[in-house]
């Protein structure tokens, strides 16, 4: 029987089995991975991914794969190697036997997500790397942004804070990948921006708490350095 309410419900099964699949895999990939880039980024970006897909009408089977793979082969921890994640991706789930037009969306994802990317002109554009790159930014800034932040900082060995190196604005995204600023820095160099550069209703709300949670924590902060607090 081939009518379309059969047709249907077997697509799903197998767009599940696959989306478990690649649970897996990234499970099994990042396990070794810094902190703030491990599976639980990965998982947590997923997790947001779907609640907005799901308020934002999108292709929740797209937006699943590119948020479990986004950060699959990060270049910062592969000596700068962009090409590594879309490569890494797209022959996984070409294994699968995911339709090329998912897995070309998949990988175009990936290769634009990158906050440094947002330094260059992109000329792709769709719905679910919004969405997906929405989910990234909430993870990194509140609570566990903060906690990613000093992670990574404690990871490169960077200065917690230092009051004679003031952030910077980079111009451009080697720059930006090039910098060994105090973690501190990094909140003013990046975290404080991501509240405007969300793209859905869902995310730019989402992400208001988040950005006075942090605005609160680095009050306390310079209090505590200064022994005010």
């Amino acid at each position: 029987m081939n009518d379309e309410s059969s047709f249907k419900p077997r697509m799903k099964n197998q767009e599940n089995e696959i989306v478990n699949k690649t649970i897996e895999f990234v499970k099994d990939a990042l396990q070794k991975s810094e902190g703030g880039h491990d599976w639980w980024h990965a998982y947590r970006v997923w997790k947001m991914s779907k609640q907005i897909a799901k308020q934002e009408k999108a292709d929740l089977f797209t937006v699943q794969l590119g948020a479990l793979l986004h950060d699959i082969a990060d270049a910062k921890f592969h000596n700068g190697n962009e090409e590594l994640g879309p490569e890494i991706a797209a022959a996984f789930l070409s294994e699968l036997g995911v339709e090329k037009t998912v897995i070309d969306h998949v990988v175009a994802i990936i290769q634009n997500i990158s906050f440094k990317n947002s330094f260059e002109e992109s000329s792709f554009e769709s719905l679910e790397l919004d969405i997906i790159g929405d989910a990234d930014r909430l993870d990194a800034i509140g609570a566990i942004g903060i906690a990613r932040t000093f992670n990574y900082g404690g990871h490169k060995g960077f200065a917690l804070y230092n009051p004679d190196i003031p952030p910077q604005k980079y111009q451009n995204k080697e720059d930006y990948k090039n910098s060994d600023a105090p973690t501190v820095n990094h909140f003013y160099e990046k975290l404080f921006l991501l509240k405007d550069r969300m793209r859905t209703k869902t995310g730019k709300k989402m992400a208001e708490q988040r950005h006075r949670f942090m605005k609160e924590y680095l009050g306390q902060f310079f209090g505590e350095w200064e022994g005010e607090r």
